[in-house]
């Protein structure tokens, strides 16, 4: 007898696989991103009260790479308004173990205080700080000791001497089987001025540069090209990063 949930999923497989070789979807793909980042699209989620700037397709990825993974800690880079903290944390409380790790070099008054008082903090910890500073690495590797299972999401400032950075202090953290998720590598497929506001990053200086020279060094992680072909429009194209040993 036929396994039809084994079929499915193969199914599944077979088409996401096809959709790299499928020219004018994944130029829909492009254009909506182009034309989405310049409207704000990301600033319009929220997730259980708060908000969110990410894709809801990211977020689907995240969900199933948590799902997979089960990480004891997640740790990320980049606060904001703590949503994804909020998001990952509710995972995680679905899932029935694992702690957030939030890092930001400014965590506003008014932010921190709607994040300790939602309900999904009980899950949740906060470091104010840079994130490649000596002082706050130490603490990470408080939080990071002992774990067995550990996610890592870079999303804070998006130069490429700072991601590059961060890569370095953080990719070790990783283990082996999880994912390294560096975000808005998009702005090296974005046209040159295209931000309203002006940015320390741009093309030939995000973190995708970053991404392709820390590869080159590493093989110990390769871009889970997977979920970009499943997802299609996303803001870290090439940014999932998986830690095969």
């Amino acid at each position: 007898m036929i396994n039809l949930i084994e079929q499915f999923k193969q199914e599944r497989k077979d088409r996401v696989s096809s959709y790299s070789r499928n020219l004018s979807l994944n130029k829909a793909a492009r254009d909506f991103a182009v034309a989405s980042n310049k409207a704000l699209y990301s600033y319009n989620f929220s997730w259980m009260g708060r908000p969110i700037i990410q894709y809801p397709q990211d977020m689907v990825a995240m969900q199933e790479i948590i799902w997979e993974v089960k990480p004891d800690l997640i740790i990320e880079t980049g606060i904001a308004h703590g949503g994804s903290l909020i998001y990952y944390a509710s995972l995680l409380e679905m899932i029935g173990t694992g702690r957030v790790l939030g890092i930001d070099i400014e965590i506003r008054e008014h932010n921190r205080r709607e994040i300790e008082n939602h309900s999904m903090f009980k899950r949740i910890k906060m470091i104010e700080g840079s994130s490649v500073a000596e002082s706050t690495i130490e603490q990470v590797k408080v939080h990071a000791a002992g774990k067995n299972k550990i996610i890592v999401c870079l999303d804070s400032n998006h130069t490429h001497e700072h991601v590059a950075r961060e890569l370095e202090l953080y990719a070790p953290i990783v283990t082996p089987g999880s994912y390294l998720v560096v975000f808005d590598t998009i702005v090296e497929d974005l046209p040159n001025g295209y931000f309203y506001q002006e940015r320390p990053w741009g093309v030939g200086n995000n973190p995708k540069t970053a991404v392709k020279e820390f590869l080159m060094r590493h093989d110990e992680f390769v871009i889970d090209n997977a979920i970009d072909n499943k997802i299609l429009i996303t803001v870290a194209p090439g940014g999932y990063l998986k830690r095969i040993r």
